[in-house]
C-alpha cells in the first residue's frame, strides 16, 4: 500500500495540493502538485558523491509539457513532444534561477529536478506549480538545499490593485519568488509603471507566497529525509586556501586595478597558471582552481566595499561610455549599432507581411506571433573559440528578456501592419548584453520606421553585499556580474519601467536594496536615453527603400471566398502574376504587400477588380466576352459590364455586330452600378 501524505491550503481562491508518497516512488524526493485542476509531477534526483568537475554545482532543472495535458495532439508531421519549446526552456530557467542561490557552498553533487504538466488548467499557471513543486521536491529529498522557497505570479490593475495569480493580461505581469527572509528572483513584462508601483508589487507577491512556503516547511517536517552535512568549500581546503593566497593575492590585486577587460583577464589567467605550477603536486587542480576563482572575488568584493571604486576606475552610479549608431547596414530595412563600453549589440530590423507571424504551438493552444525578437551570442564576442550551433537557454532568456522590454511599445497591427523581426548579435560582451540589446532593437526599429509609442531604454545593475555593508553598481560589467551578488535588469521609457528581472547569489535581499537598485537604475536609464535620443528620437517617417510597403482594401467578407478561389486558385495565380503577398482576415481586410510601387499597384487594383464594385467614372480595358441585339458584355477583371447598344459610339449604330467582334479588346467607362451590383458601361468619348 502507498503511504501518501498530503499538504493543503486555499490560496488565490483555488485549493492547492503537494502530495507525496504515490508517484515516482524511486526518486530521492517526488510530489505531485494540484492547483486548480492544473497538475505537475516534479521528482528531485541527486548523486551521493561530488562531481568529476568539482569547480560549479551541476544543478540541471528541466521543465516539460505534455500535450495531452490540454486534450490536443502536438502538431507536425512527428506527433510527439521534441526538444524542449522556448516556453519550456524559459520556464526552466524560471524554476533554476530561485532555486540555484539556496545549495551551500561546498555542495558539489549533482542535482537533477524534473517538472512534468500532465493536466493543465488555463486558470491555474503550470509554472507556478511546478516552481513550488521543485522546491517541496528537493526539500524532502535529503539533498542540502536551504529552502524552501516559493513564488507567485502578481497582476496590477489601477481600480482593483495587486492581483494574485491573475488569469486576464493586465498592465504588470510579474513573477516573483522568495524564501521566508527576502525576494531571490523576480521576472515581469510592464506596461510602463512607476518605479514605486513595481518595488509595491514585488512586495505584495513575497507577501502572498508566504503561505506556500510554510506549507512546504510542513511537508519536510513529515516526511524529509536526513541531510548531510556540508563543509564549506573553503574551509574543507583551508590549507590550500592559504598556499593560495601567498602566492597570489600580489597579482590578484594588480590585475583588478587593470581596466581593460582582456589584459586584466590574461594577467589573472597568468597568475592562476603560476600558482598550478607551484601546487599542483599537493591538490588537485580542479580544487586549485576554484579555490583561486574565490580569492579574486573576496579581492574583488572587499577593495569595492572599502573604497567604493570599481575595477575600471568607475564611481558607483557611473555608466561607461556609449555611442549609438543607425544605418549601418545598406539593404536592410534597419539597423543600428549600439557600444556601451567593451559591450556592443548590433541589431537589424526586418518587417514581413502577416504571412511572416511566427505560429506558436503548445498546450495553451495554437497562437501567432508578429514581433520576434532573436539574440545570438557568438563566442568571439569575449574572445573564446566555441560551438557554433543552435540557441542555448542563456541565449532563449536573454532574448525573450528584450522581447517583453519592447512588447509594451510595438505599434497595433492596425496601426502598422507589418510583421516585426528583430535580430541582436552581440559582437562584443563584458557585461548586460541583453540591455544592450533592448536599446540596440529601439534604435533599429526606430531606422527601420516602425512607429514605437517611446523609445526603451536598458541597464543592468549589481550587488556587493558583505553583512549588512552593500554597494549597489550601475551598469554593472562582466567581473562584477560573475563575482557580485546580484543581476538586477531594468528596461523602460522615459514613461516608466517596460520589464524588470532579477537573479542573486545570496539567499535572499530586502526592500531597501530592490529600492535603491530601482532608483540607481531610473537615473542610469536617463543618462542612456538622452545620448539615444540624440541618434534618432522617433522612427523615421518613411520606410527604407529596401522594406516592403502595404496597402489595405476592404472587400465585404461575402466576397471572401471569390478572392481566395476554388482551392486558393484565384489567391495564388494573384500572387504569382503580381509578385506581392497577400494576406486577408476574417473580417475582409486584405493586406497588400509589395516593394515594387508598380506590382503593388497591379495587385491593389486586381483585389479591387474582383472583391469591389468599380467606381462610377473608371476606365478599364476590357474584352468582349459576348454580343447581343441590345449590346456588347465586356470582362473587366473578373466582373462582366453591358455596353448598351446606346452606349457603343457617338453615332447611331445598327447593329452591334457591325462594331464589335468577340475577343476583342476595347476601352471602357463605368457609368452606373445598380443595387444588384450589375455594371453599366460606356465606349462613348474613348
Amino acid at each position: 500500500m502507498f503511504s501518501i501524505v498530503s499538504e493543503t491550503i486555499t490560496w488565490g481562491g483555488k485549493n492547492l495540493t503537494i502530495e507525496t508518497g504515490k508517484i515516482a516512488r524511486q526518486a530521492d524526493g517526488a510530489v505531485v502538485v494540484k492547483y486548480g485542476d492544473t497538475t505537475v509531477i516534479c521528482t528531485c534526483v541527486w548523486a551521493k558523491k561530488i562531481a568529476d568537475d568539482a569547480s560549479f554545482f551541476p544543478l540541471t532543472i528541466n521543465y516539460m509539457e505534455k500535450f495531452y495535458a490540454a486534450g490536443r495532439i502536438p502538431g507536425g508531421f512527428v506527433k510527439r513532444e521534441g526538444k524542449p519549446a522556448d516556453r519550456e526552456v524559459l520556464i526552466s530557467r524560471l524554476i533554476d534561477r530561485p532555486i540555484r542561490p539556496l545549495f551551500p557552498d561546498g555542495f558539489l553533487n549533482e542535482v537533477q529536478v524534473v517538472c512534468t504538466t500532465v493536466s493543465y488548467d488555463p486558470e491555474c499557471a503550470p509554472e507556478i506549480a511546478a516552481l513550488i513543486g521543485a522546491s517541496a521536491a528537493l526539500s524532502i529529498s535529503g539533498a542540502p538545499f536551504l529552502g524552501p522557497v516559493a513564488g507567485c505570479r502578481v497582476g496590477y490593475d489601477k481600480e482593483s490593485g495587486f492581483l494574485l495569480n491573475p488569469t486576464e493580461p493586465s498592465e504588470l505581469e510579474l513573477t516573483v519568488a522568495g524564501t521566508n527572509e527576502g525576494i531571490l528572483m523576480v521576472e515581469s513584462e510592464v506596461n510602463e509603471l512607476s518605479e514605486d508601483t513595481m518595488l509595491d508589487a514585488v512586495m505584495f507577491g513575497f507577501e502572498q507566497f508566504q503561505p506556500v512556503v510554510e506549507m512546504i516547511d510542513n511537508l519536510k517536517k513529515r516526511v524529509g529525509k536526513p541531510v548531510p552535512e556540508v563543509v564549506p568549500f573553503e574551509e574543507k581546503y583551508a590549507d590550500a586556501m592559504a598556499k593560495i593566497e601567498d602566492i597570489s593575492s600580489g597579482k590578484i590585486r594588480e590585475a583588478l586595478s587593470i581596466t581593460a577587460k582582456l589584459e586584466r583577464r590574461d594577467m589573472l589567467e597568468q597568475a592562476k597558471k603560476n600558482m598550478l605550477e607551484d601546487l599542483v603536486d599537493e591538490q588537485e587542480p580542479v580544487i586549485l582552481d576554484a579555490l583561486f576563482e574565490k580569492l579574486v572575488a573576496r579581492i574583488m568584493r572587499s577593495s569595492l566595499i572599502s573604497t567604493r571604486h570599481r575595477i575600471d576606475g568607475r564611481e558607483l552610479e557611473q555608466i561607461r561610455p556609449i555611442s549609438c549608431e543607425i544605418d549601418v547596414l545598406p539593404k536592410v530595412h534597419g539597423s543600428a549599432l549600439f557600444t556601451r563600453g567593451e559591450t556592443q549589440a548590433l541589431v537589424v530590423t526586418t518587417l514581413g507581411s502577416s504571412l511572416d507571424e511566427q505560429i506558436l504551438d503548445n498546450i495553451t493552444g495554437e497562437a501567432r506571433e508578429r514581433f520576434m525578437l532573436h539574440y545570438n551570442f557568438p563566442p568571439f564576442s569575449v574572445g573564446e573559440i566555441g560551438r557554433l550551433g543552435a540557441p542555448g537557454r542563456r541565449e532563449i532568456g536573454h532574448g525573450k528578456l528584450a522581447w517583453r522590454a519592447l512588447s509594451a511599445v510595438i505599434p497595433s497591427k492596425s496601426d502598422f501592419p507589418y510583421t516585426i523581426r528583430v535580430v541582436s548579435d552581440i559582437t562584443e560582451s563584458n557585461g548586460s548584453s541583453s540591455m544592450a540589446t533592448v536599446c540596440g532593437s529601439s534604435l533599429s526599429m526606430m531606422s527601420a520606421g516602425v512607429p514605437l509609442k517611446s523609445p526603451v531604454v536598458g541597464i543592468a545593475m549589481g550587488l556587493v553585499k558583505e553583512g549588512d555593508d552593500y554597494v549597489v553598481l550601475s551598469d554593472i560589467m562582466g567581473d562584477e556580474d560573475h563575482l557580485g551578488d546580484m543581476d538586477f535588469k531594468v528596461a523602460g521609457t522615459a514613461n516608466g519601467i517596460t520589464a524588470l528581472q532579477m537573479d542573486i547569489k545570496i539567499t535572499s535581499i530586502n526592500r531597501e536594496i530592490i529600492k535603491t537598485a530601482l532608483q540607481q537604475a531610473k537615473e542610469g536609464r536617463m543618462h542612456i536615453l538622452g545620448i539615444m535620443n540624440s541618434t534618432i528620437a522617433q522612427a523615421k517617417s518613411e520606410l527604407g527603400e529596401t522594406a516592403p510597403r502595404v496597402e489595405t482594401v476592404m472587400i465585404d467578407k461575402e466576397k471572401i471566398r471569390d478572392l481566395i478561389g476554388p482551392g486558393g486558385k484565384v489567391i495564388k495565380e494573384l500572387c504569382e502574376k503580381t509578385q506581392a503577398k497577400i494576406d486577408i482576415d476574417d473580417n475582409g481586410i486584405v493586406s497588400i504587400f509589395s516593394p515594387d510601387k508598380q506590382k503593388m499597384e497591379e495587385a491593389v487594383a486586381a483585389v479591387k477588380s474582383i472583391c469591389c464594385p468599380p467606381d462610377i467614372g473608371s476606365v478599364f480595358e476590357g474584352t468582349v466576352t459576348r454580343i447581343t441585339d441590345f449590346g456588347a458584355f465586356v470582362s473587366i477583371g473578373n466582373k462582366e459590364g453591358l455596353v448598351h447598344i446606346s452606349n457603343i459610339a457617338d453615332h447611331r449604330v445598327k447593329s452591334v455586330a457591325d462594331v464589335l467582334k468577340l475577343g476583342q479588346t476595347v476601352k471602357v467607362k463605368v457609368i452606373d452600378v445598380d443595387d444588384r451590383n450589375r455594371i453599366k458601361l460606356s465606349m462613348k468619348g474613348l
